[in-house]
């Protein structure tokens, strides 16, 4: 299969490489030419526009974007719509929100699928897991891709109609607030408790067997052992997207209780009053999962 790739950021990089590796072809494009070089360097064909790039397709075109959410997606929608007809197939890769997402779906010819993208910079190595929203015949259509990204076939789905790939994913984000939260006040408890723990060593014993083993758990043991027990100078400052308020708020919509993750929530709002060391250590796994800017004192 050949796949265009528009937006060659952290994770757009990853969709080129994983795609390439699995032995397809990709054109690429961004608005960034030292990124389209860098991707023409590991095997990618280099486009100068998004013209450019429909134009060195197939006949049945299968791109995906992997823009910021938000005006960018829809800007390049827009861009792409009157060179693409109703045999072509559009994957947004970004958190965009879930009505968005069907909208655009609606604004435009070409079967749209939003997909739910998570997994981080690990995703790398080990693929990503891929929530997927949309017509069946454009998933099945993409399949090959996205056992190429994802971390196999079992790393991704079809969730169901158009917006149900973001709805997944933005619940997922949800989701994991709560489980950092979790995390981030055990930990403080053991921080501020009765023993001089080794808060690395009680990670990494949690994480072989424990019932409570997780990726994140392994990235706690990360962050104490780059950090240090106390977090070093790890600010107590929780930044994120809008995924967490939207599940919120779908949740209120829905007269759904998720107590856990509008506390999470809440959380971060207060994270710029009181210090906390849950907060801190939650800044600390954005890090790890995300590669998100640490925020320090």
């Amino acid at each position: 299969m050949q796949l265009g790739v528009i937006g060659l950021g952290r994770m757009g990089r990853i969709v080129v490489d994983r795609t390439l590796a699995a032995g397809h072809e990709v054109v690429a494009y961004d608005l960034d030419a030292d990124a389209v070089a860098a991707a023409a360097d590991a095997g990618a064909e280099p486009a100068d526009s998004i013209a450019d790039l429909v134009g060195r397709l197939p006949e049945e075109k299968r791109i995906w974007l992997m823009v910021p959410a938000g005006p960018a997606v829809d800007a390049t929608l827009e861009e792409l719509d009157p060179l693409l007809d109703d045999d072509d197939v559009v994957v947004d890769g970004g958190n965009s929100h879930f009505e968005q997402s069907i909208e655009r779906a609606e604004s435009i010819e070409a079967a749209y699928l939003d997909c739910g993208t998570s997994g981080g910079p690990a995703g790398a190595e080990l693929g990503f897991s891929l929530m997927v929203g949309g017509p069946k015949p454009a998933y099945e259509a993409m399949i090959p891709v996205f056992d190429a990204v994802a971390t196999g076939p079992d790393g991704h789905d079809r969730m169901g109609p158009t917006g149900s790939g973001h709805y997944v994913k933005m619940i997922h984000n949800g989701v994991e607030y709560a489980l950092m939260q979790a995390y981030g006040e055990g930990f403080e408890l053991l921080f501020e408790g009765r023993y001089d723990l080794d808060l690395e060593a009680v990670a990494r014993t949690w994480n072989n067997g424990a019932v409570i083993r997780s990726w994140l758990l392994e990235l706690c043991e990360e962050a104490f052992r780059e950090e240090g027990g106390d977090l070093g100078s790890v600010a107590d400052h929780v930044s994120g997207g809008s995924t967490g308020t939207w599940t919120v708020q779908e949740a209120l919509e829905r007269e759904v209780a998720v107590p856990l993750i509008y506390q999470a929530l809440a959380e971060r709002f207060d994270s710029r009053t009181d210090a906390k060391f849950s907060r801190r250590l939650a800044n600390r796994l954005r890090y790890g999962f995300g590669r998100h800017e640490i925020e320090r004192n």
